[in-house]
């Protein structure tokens, strides 16, 4: 029995020993595993994923698809243009002209501005009605009170723009908008700007600076009615201008004189030279005078303008021009005096005598 108890100490004692040796080892096994870990994670961090194409996220693109292909341009989406505001918080009006005949007005009112006239005039306010009064102010600084007339254009409330039919081209107009109260009196809350309406025809301004030589205007003219240098026609109707040009024919008044009598030149020579001079008297008065120059009636554009163009001899000329009022009340007269005194000379140099020796056979 002590043998068998010796027996089995030994082998117990050979157990324990075995399993201290394998403790550390095994400790080995695990750190080696754990490092073995750590190194895959670093190089799974390091390395891409490969991406599968059966699992493309949504701002992923498969690079074998797009290799050879563009990129796709994306277009801009276009933003509608937003509606133009009712008001711009200003009080403020605005004339244009539309033609010779029509002018456009549109303007704006704040409320504080309407309050400040309900405030002004109380229960009279809201038996006023809105108006434009449209000012003729063609050739005058307009103040307000200086206008050659007027017309009053009731409007509706809600009105933010008229159309106004002037009634006659060439002027200039400025509009008030504002209210017309129960007793006829007109308080302007806004005044547009100032606009000229064109003529409905032909310009009757002439350029007075500049002179056209009378070959050149002969050619014009001859031109302008199929009559040029190059046309029999032209040349004939060339000759009778130089006839009336040096027999004074076209030397009256209301006519341009394009030349005046001279001394014919000497025969067998072609130079020569003409000058003349010729007047011009305008004026503008209102459209309903009665206007006399020299005591003859002319007769005045619609707008009260008026121009004459006279031959200007040698002498002097007295032009009185009188203007009597449509009522006969008042009478304005104004007299230009002009005079013209012409100097002219002609200088003949002899020629010199021929010399050469005759032959003789």
């Amino acid at each position: 029995m002590a043998v068998i108890r010796k027996v089995k100490d030994k082998i117990k004692k050979i157990i324990r020993s075995k399993k201290k040796e394998k403790k550390p080892a095994a400790k080995a096994v695990k750190k080696k595993v754990i490092s073995r870990r750590i190194v895959k994670q670093s190089v799974a961090q390091t390395q891409p994923v490969p991406v599968r194409k059966d699992m493309l996220g949504i701002n992923e693109v498969a690079i074998e698809k797009t290799k050879f292909s563009h990129p796709e341009v994306r277009k801009m989406q276009r933003a509608m243009p937003s509606d133009l505001p009712g008001g711009y918080g200003k009080d403020r009006m605005i004339l244009q002209v539309r033609d010779p005949w029509w002018l456009h007005a549109y303007w704006e009112v704040t409320l504080s501005t309407w309050e400040s006239f309900k405030q002004r005039f109380k229960d009279i306010f809201f038996g006023a009605k809105k108006a434009l009064r449209v000012y003729d102010v063609s050739h005058i600084v307009f103040n307000g009170n200086n206008a050659h007339r007027y017309f009053d254009i009731e409007l509706g409330h809600e009105a933010t723009n008229w159309y106004i039919d002037a009634g006659a081209p060439g002027k200039s107009w400025c509009v008030d908008y504002g209210l017309k109260l129960p007793n006829g009196e007109f308080v302007t809350i806004v005044r547009s700007n100032t606009v000229q309406s064109p003529l409905d025809g032909p310009s009757w301004v002439t350029d007075e600076e500049w002179m056209v030589p009378e070959e050149i205007f002969g050619r014009l003219y001859g031109m302008g009615f199929g009559m040029g240098h190059t046309s029999p026609i032209g040349k004939a109707w060339q000759e009778r201008m130089k006839k009336a040009l040096f027999s004074g024919i076209l030397s009256s008044p209301g006519i341009t004189s394009m030349g005046s009598p001279v001394k014919k030149p000497l025969k067998g020579r072609k130079f020569w030279l003409v000058v003349d001079c010729e007047l011009i008297v305008y004026g503008a008065t209102e459209p309903d005078a009665a206007v006399t120059v020299q005591g003859k009636p002319i007769r005045l554009r619609p707008d009260g303008t008026f121009t004459l163009r006279y031959a200007l001899p040698d002498g002097k000329q007295v032009i009185p021009v009188q203007a009597v009022s449509s009522d006969e009340i008042e009478i304005r007269t104004i007299t230009p005096t002009v005079s013209r005194q012409t100097h002219s000379s002609v200088v003949v140099k002899e020629e010199p005598a021929r010399t050469g020796a005759a032959a003789t056979v």
